[in-house]
């Protein structure tokens, strides 16, 4: 097997760390064995990264057997391997497996209770097969890890769903009569000016609503409605029509606001629902208060913290149902299988199981579907990937389109992306784009399109970005007889079969985002001379680089065939970011029904629209990496504690440092700062020394003429309490005993800590109300929470230490794994990154869940047993490798 000239480019662009570039078929995955083989030899480890277990598996096979063969080990990591098979596979000097699996085990690894449980041996190097859907495309969805908690969120959303149902039908009927008042007054033009503010009041009442898309179809309504929107926009007045509606429809910006008039709806008589306390202001008046003693003003504290959480939580669930209802398209965006609400990929079309939209959209939606709400969940570990990926000293990656992103690549990877030249000359002949006016005529340019291809033999891809349009192409190819195959998420069992027909002759296939499924159509005999596949776009997608890849599915290795797209002004694309423009050519050009406009200029208009799209999308991944970056710092400090803890390094040392924390933290509080006579509160100081160390100073044992040496004499006397503790624990199990509490309380607090980051993210965004940038705000506060976290591991381990009894287990068992933890790879549509999940294989993790601590088994002191002697249970194994284990 020899590698062409330009397959040689593409691995040392690949050995370098940069993106290569490589068009469908020019053999991708043989490229990438030649830095895999070159960087394996280092010893270190290489990984190759694919979307899925399939693609891992196929790829570990087919280039495992040329790997093997010049001397490598090869492995692959997939879903269902059991952490002992897991660090049998990363032993391997290249592993195969998916992004999710890859750091899934980096999460675990770090809750791990033993070192032996972790499975990574180090982030050398790794290659990233479809590197814009990994890095790109996923890169707005963290990876978390999650138990379930107790929460009443279900009954919320079930009792504010009624009311949200009736606003949603009060807010069709107005739009529906001002649309039919609209439709009269726009042929006076007299009123022609009101009927455009009506059209303006419904489109941000309802933008997709089906008579507000045929009025736009007529001549002249979408340049009267921009130029009223332009008009009310420069006199500020826009409040002034939204006030005449129940909520605002933001689709650019997906957001939904509830106007006076909807909160009047929902709540009548009752405006302070809406209404949030200042705790600032609150906070500092029941301070201020002086009639008020101390408990009364504990109790008012409690009273407003409980008041404050109560409103935010009815603003935040109706807003989330409003969404629910307004912005989200069941057979779009999701579907319903089982009684469950299951995500489909806008990129690929597949099924995401195990995926939840977070912020609580998630149960909005099940609450609208009227199915069971799934419980909240509490974060117990999360990392977006742009940060596990950046902890590889050596990066790359290979696709067939990643050019249009190449800046980001580059802003968040510190990636360059390098074109590999074909092999052969691309034969495929691109289209300009066909725009129609509505859905319709666009729909049935298609179906025409197909049939004259059938009729000659020459197969058809058509590509749609919803399982609703493919399942609406399908019905009406059913009415004219052309037999098909439809690949969506609702058949997604059926991709192997379907995928291998699609270049036969007379093939027809429907297929739900066909760019990022992975797989090579090759052409049947005979087909080369009608022309090659044909590829049939019914809607540009957001993203430049996924039509390209739709594109890309014909003309591989030099095979001839041709790309169309059609497009309509109804098209979601069009209508929120170009439609204005265009409907303006076509009413210039005096386009009549089911005429057609085909020229380059609407082409490149439709990709300036994409560039808007795909500016504020990098924007929104952008944000998110801002604000893990936060989470990253402080994760990345825990995690290298943890790891010390759990390796037993420098355990003695980090304790007597916690002492000195500790006890400067005691003598400051209780400083009376005075010089003389006490210098410090000595009641005091003892309570915290008793509640922490067991221990008490006496005054007249201490020199009191500085305060240094009453530090130095407390430090002095928690070390002999730890002397002591250790002479009775035995040097043997002291490591052991050190190990335990660091790891409990590290994990429990840093578990307690996400949850807060979590709240503190949710709520962060209404910081801007007071003029206040939120990121700033976040990072000044979860400073200050961190620091508050790592204050409180200190004092609660060594409190754990002192406190903690050794117990006689005479049949240690080995530790249970948890049941309710779950992973995900959530889809974060707010700010917030809670979410829950069904568990996954191989995700059991340390502790017994949310409210529980991992616990490995109790010291034991008698009988004692030698870690080499037998195991006493006669399994003939040494007691290290046997129960012993478990200590």
């Amino acid at each position: 097997m020899v590698h062409y000239d330009v397959q040689l480019i593409g691995g040392i662009i690949l050995h370098q760390g940069k993106i290569a570039e490589m068009k469908t078929g020019e053999g991708k995955t043989l490229v990438a064995t030649l830095p895999i083989y070159l960087n394996a030899l280092t010893g270190r480890g290489v990984h190759v990264v694919t979307v899925n277990d399939y693609l891992a598996e196929r790829d570990s096979h087919w280039m495992g057997a040329l790997l093997r063969h010049v001397g490598l080990t090869v492995g692959v990591i997939l879903n269902s391997m059991t952490p002992g098979q897991r660090q049998i596979e990363y032993a391997c000097d290249v592993t195969y497996g998916t992004n999710n699996e890859f750091g899934f085990d980096y999460l675990r690894d770090n809750m791990s209770v033993a070192p032996e449980e972790q499975v990574h041996r180090g982030y050398y190097y790794a290659i990233v097969d479809e590197v814009d859907s990994v890095l790109i495309d996923e890169a707005r969805t963290p990876l978390i890890i999650s138990g379930m908690v107790e929460s009443q969120i279900s009954q919320k959303f079930n009792d504010l769903r009624p009311s949200v149902d009736a606003l949603i039908r009060k807010q069709m009927q107005l739009v529906n009569r001002l649309l039919a008042e609209a439709e009269v007054e726009i042929k006076n033009a007299d009123t022609e000016y009101t009927a455009g503010e009506k059209i303006l009041k419904a489109r941000r009442g309802m933008p997709k609503h089906p008579k507000l898309m045929k009025l736009y179809q007529e001549a002249g309504i979408k340049k009267l409605e921009q130029g009223i929107e332009n008009d009310y926009l420069r006199d500020k007045k826009m409040p002034e029509l939204d006030e005449q509606l129940y909520f605002i429809i933001e689709e650019k910006q997906n957001v939904v606001d509830l106007t006076e008039l909807g909160r009047e709806t929902l709540s009548p008589g009752k405006p302070e629902t809406f209404v949030i306390p200042d705790l600032g202001e609150a906070l500092h008046d029941i301070d201020s208060d002086e009639s008020l003693s101390g408990p009364e003003k504990l109790k008012r504290k409690e009273e407003l913290y409980t008041l404050h959480g109560e409103r935010s939580d009815v603003i935040h669930h109706i807003n989330q149902l409003l969404k629910a209802y307004s912005l989200f398209e069941k057979d779009v965006d999701y579907v319903v299988q089982d009684g469950k609400v299951l995500i489909v990929d806008e990129f690929t079309g597949r099924i995401l199981p195990g995926r939840r939209y977070s912020d609580g959209l998630h149960q909005a939606l099940e609450a609208k579907e009227k199915v069971a709400i799934e419980a909240e969940s509490q974060t117990l570990a999360t990392i977006t990937l742009q940060n596990y990926f950046r902890m590889y000293s050596k990066l790359a990656g290979m696709t067939g389109t990643a050019v249009t992103e190449s800046g980001e690549f580059w802003d968040i990877y510190k990636l360059d992306v390098v074109e590999i030249p074909t092999n052969q000359s691309v034969a495929r002949t691109d289209f300009n784009d066909q725009i129609y006016k509505t859905r319709r005529e666009k729909y049935n340019a298609v179906i025409n399109d197909i049939a004259e291809s059938y009729k000659t033999g020459q197969p058809v891809l058509v590509g749609t970005i919803s399982v609703d349009v493919s399942e609406t192409l399908s019905r009406m190819l059913k009415r004219v007889k052309i037999p098909h195959n439809v690949l969506n998420a609702k058949h997604h069992s059926r991709e192997a079969e379907i995928v291998a027909r699609a270049g036969q002759k007379h093939a027809v296939t429907i297929a739900t985002n066909m760019a990022g499924r992975g797989t090579d159509i090759k052409l049947g005999p005979g087909v080369t001379d009608v022309g090659g596949l044909k590829i049939l776009g019914t809607e540009r997608h957001e993203s430049r680089r996924i039509d390209l890849q739709l594109r890309g599915r014909a003309g591989r290795q030099g095979d001839p065939g041709e790309s169309q797209f059609y497009l309509s002004l109804e098209d979601d694309l069009m209508r929120l970011f170009q439609s204005d423009r265009v409907a303006s050519i076509m009413d210039r050009l005096g386009v009549q029904e089911g005429e057609v406009i085909q020229a380059g200029m609407v082409t490149r208009a439709v990709e300036r629209a994409q560039k808007k799209v795909e500016e504020r999308n990098f924007g929104i991944r952008k944000h998110l990496l801002e604000y893990d970056n936060v989470m990253n710092q402080q994760r990345e400090i825990v995690y290298d504690r943890r790891n010390h803890a759990l390796l037993g390094i420098n355990l003695e040392n980090e304790f007597h440092e916690m002492v000195e924390n500790f006890v400067d933290a005691v003598v400051d509080k209780y400083s009376t700062g005075r010089e003389v006579d006490e210098p410090v509160d000595w009641d005091g100081l003892n309570y915290d020394l008793g509640m922490v160390a067991l221990a008490h100073a006496k005054p007249a044992d201490f020199d009191q003429t500085k305060p240094e040496l009453i530090r130095e004499g407390v430090v002095n006397l928690v070390n002999q309490a730890f002397q002591a503790k250790a002479e009775i624990v035995g040097p043997e199990n002291i490591k052991r005993l050190l190990q335990w509490v660091n790891l409990r309380i590290i994990d429990e607090k840093w578990r307690e800590h996400l949850y807060e980051m979590d709240q503190l993210k949710e709520g962060i965004n209404l910081r801007a109300v007071g003029q206040k940038d939120p990121l700033i705000e976040y990072k000044r506060e979860g400073y200050e929470m961190f620091v508050n976290m790592l204050d409180a591991v200190d004092r609660e381990t060594l409190r754990l230490f002192f406190h903690a009894r050794l117990v006689e287990e005479r049949s240690p068992q080995r530790r249970p794994r948890a049941r309710n933890i779950s992973q995900q790879h959530a889809s974060t549509a707010g700010m917030g990154l809670l979410g829950a999940l069904p568990q996954s294989p191989g995700t059991g993790v340390a502790g017994g869940g949310p409210q529980q601590v991992a616990r490995p088994a109790p010291v034991q002191t008698e009988p004692k047993v030698g870690r080499n002697d037998p195991c006493p249970c006669g399994s003939g194994k040494k007691f290290k490798k046997c129960h012993g284990a478990t200590l």
